[in-house]
């Protein structure tokens, strides 16, 4: 990858901060900017804490870790994304939030910046549209905990060149991830499949089928899932459920599609999971305990 060097991450919260540890162990410099300057130094120390539990379990060397770190550059405003030569934004999924980041970057990014959105469930089409170069614009979607889940899901919009697309392609391969190319449909593909089922347990839940544990209960011992659904969708985040339920929704035209209204009423309460120590769980507790 001789021609990317410099990449930058806007967004430092739970995916920003996995790609930019990705990234820097992969042996990119890496500019990490946030809105909220606090939570770069947050996503520093969580970056720090998981590169060390990599070098605990004896994946990576404690020389490696260290170099990693240092890669990582704070970024206290969008100017400094200068130098970047592919820059992914992973803020939240909000149309409108991304758009702003995007017109932002237009008189800072030099012309062959490769523009990349980390969105799971927007269109890379019409993100594109509202940038300056739609044909350098492309969907890189990484699944979380990014340092740990193998696969990024590619997204070409209308306008996306053949040159991003096998940059970002080499790119991501460089990263040591697999790829799955999906299409510019709403949710493209794992969350397309992912979500819908946990709308569907937040269902079965808000009509009495079963109870927190006993859903969970069921698809991990049922189904061998690793993670019960509802344990799930407070690790994903309810507000992110529900906007890509939302997307799914609106995009598809479907009513199979319709976000659970208890899902609805949690995101109005502000029970978004465990960012905020309650969702389906309450986290203040340990163990967790459930909340219904």
């Amino acid at each position: 990858m001789t021609n990317i060097k410099t990449v930058g991450v806007v967004g430092a919260g739970q995916m920003g901060n996995g790609i930019a540890h990705v990234c820097a162990l992969a042996g990119y410099d890496v500019l990490l900017h946030d809105a909220d300057t606090a939570r770069i130094d947050a996503a520093l120390g969580t970056i720090g804490k998981n590169l060390g539990r990599q070098v605990h379990r004896e994946t990576i060397s404690q020389a490696d870790a260290d170099t990693a770190l240092k890669r990582i550059k704070p970024a206290a405003s969008l100017k400094e994304f200068g130098a970047a030569d592919f820059v992914i934004e992973s803020i939240v999924e909000q149309d409108d939030a991304k758009k702003k980041v995007f017109a932002d970057l237009r008189s800072v990014l030099k012309p062959e910046a490769i523009l990349a959105s980390n969105t799971s469930s927007i269109s890379i089409t019409r993100l594109a549209a509202t940038t300056d170069r739609p044909d350098k614009f492309i969907g890189v979607h990484f699944m979380n905990p990014a340092p740990v889940m193998e696969l990024v899901e590619i997204i070409r919009g209308l306008a996306t060149s053949q040159e991003t697309y096998d940059t970002s392609i080499a790119f991501v391969n460089s990263l040591g991830k697999n790829i799955a190319n999906a299409e510019d449909f709403p949710a493209f593909i794992v969350n397309r499949v992912l979500v819908p089922m946990i709308n569907e347990a937040i269902y079965t839940l808000y009509e009495g089928v079963g109870s927190v544990e006993a859903i969970d209960k069921s698809m991990r011992l049922g189904a061998h899932h690793p993670m019960g659904p509802l344990e799930l969708a407070d690790f994903i985040g309810l507000d992110t459920c529900l906007s890509i339920m939302q997307v799914l929704y609106e995009g598809l035209a479907d009513s199979k599609y319709r976000p659970c209204p208890l899902l609805v009423k949690y995101v109005e309460a502000g029970w978004l999971g465990r960012k905020t120590q309650r969702g389906f769980y309450d986290y203040r507790t340990d163990p967790p305990t459930p909340t219904r």
